[in-house]
């Protein structure tokens, strides 16, 4: 094992493999740590929607246009990381049709295609859906498979010289001098190693790693629940054409759908409350959109916590406007070798990883550029090869554990 890598990342979701993989591709000693296997955050305890952009479009347009832009590059570059479904925002009659149409305009602005049905048309797209739709605006919706993405990420990292490890707790930062001189790992690593720069890509824990250096990074943690039911008769995403609220997604995969989702502060991501009435609710709310899954088998339940920043948060009481992403330079705080990433979607991690990596390769002198946007991930076309990943990596996680294989042998 390398004791002294350029960069260490700590967080192995898909923020974190993605900014290892960027920086490996650019020829950097990148070591990545994650403490339960990766992904074992918010990336595979998500819906594991792909976003199009269009919910954010009328309220955010520059999130909006990052979600479209990356949901076009995973597109090119994910294979059976993600799934081509479509998706369809769904007015019912006590939704406002000016919000419906707001939203048209905006994402026709932005270059989100769009294409309005009828509440007839909409039926016959997706039998089950309510006969109370009045109407529906498709969109470039997907779906994500977070533990196959995660685990592609970390192999290319891998392939080009980094080193992964997915059971390695960070125990210790130790600070000198205004620098991290050394970080101790324990579970597989059990050793302290000696990095020129520290990423924190850990997402709702970023506020716990970043006292470990001494700084203050405010995050304000959100839990939202998620509900697999079996029900194999959707093809395309659903949205509620509404302003944000609970229940207001449905996100097929192959034999079960996922319904969500709430959204309640914590006080911390590792300890609280997995509250009954937010399934009763997402499941009732959801099932004004596509009645069947109301009677439906539930075959799994699950919450996950979003990586919210909260100066960001702080700018607006609006649930669910489009949360951007924040890269922290550290030096800043005082600790000129340590930075932290906030914020963002699933959606947009590659984007994400690049802004990150390009700051480290500022700060090295090296002049490299991003290849992650046009260059495919590892087994993207070999299902098989991804579930591998997976096993290797222990990245299995709820959002898509339905679709990814167990037990594959790496």
């Amino acid at each position: 094992m390398e004791d002294a890598p350029t960069v260490l990342v700590i967080g192995g979701g898909a923020t974190g493999t993605g900014i290892a993989r960027d920086l490996a591709l650019r020829g950097i000693s990148v070591m990545l740590a994650e403490r339960n296997g990766l992904s074992s955050g918010a990336s595979s305890r998500s819906h594991g929607l792909l976003h199009s952009g269009a919910r954010y479009a009328e309220a955010d347009r520059t999130g909006a246009e990052e979600c479209i832009e990356e949901n076009r590059v995973l597109r090119s570059i994910g294979g059976a990381c993600i799934r081509n479904t479509g998706g369809l925002f769904i007015q019912l009659p006590e939704d406002d049709p000016d919000y419906f149409e707001s939203k048209r305009a905006a994402c026709e602005s932005i270059g989100i295609e769009t294409r309005v049905l009828d509440g007839n048309a909409a039926r016959r797209v997706v039998p089950g859906l309510s006969e109370r739709v009045e109407r529906a605006m498709w969109v470039p919706d997907g779906v994500v498979y977070p533990s196959r993405l995660s685990a592609a990420n970390a192999a290319d990292a891998e392939e080009h010289g980094g080193t992964v490890f997915p059971h390695a707790p960070l125990e210790n930062l130790t600070v000198e001098d205004g620098h991290i001189i050394q970080a101790t790992l324990g579970g597989s690593v059990d050793a302290t190693v000696a990095p020129q720069y520290v990423i924190n890509a850990t997402g709702a824990w970023a506020g716990q790693v970043a006292a470990m250096a001494g700084v203050d990074v405010e995050m304000a943690p959100s839990r939202g629940v998620m509900i697999s039911v079996a029900y194999d008769a959707l093809g395309p995403a659903l949205n509620r054409c509404r302003d944000p609220d609970d229940g207001d997604i449905i996100v097929p995969h192959e034999s079960e759908v996922v319904l969500g989702t709430t959204s309640v502060s914590v006080s911390d991501p590792d300890a609280y409350e997995e509250a009954e009435w937010e399934v009763e609710k997402s499941v009732q709310e959801c099932a004004k959109m596509l009645p069947p899954v109301a009677e439906a088998a539930v075959v799994r339940t699950w919450w996950g916590v979003r990586p919210l920043y909260a100066p960001d948060e702080q700018k607006s009481n609006r649930r669910g406007i489009s949360r951007g992403f924040f890269v922290l330079d550290h030096a800043d705080d005082g600790v000129e070798n340590f930075l932290s990433i906030v914020g963002g979607k699933l959606t947009t991690y590659r984007q994400m990883a690049e802004a990150v990596a390009d700051r480290i390769c500022s700060k090295l002198g090296v002049e490299a550029e991003c290849q992650t946007a046009t260059r495919p991930l590892p087994g993207a076309d070999d299902p098989d090869r991804l579930d591998a990943f997976v096993a290797h990596y222990d990245a299995q996680g709820p959002t898509d554990s339905d679709v990814v294989k167990n037990g594959a042998a790496a």
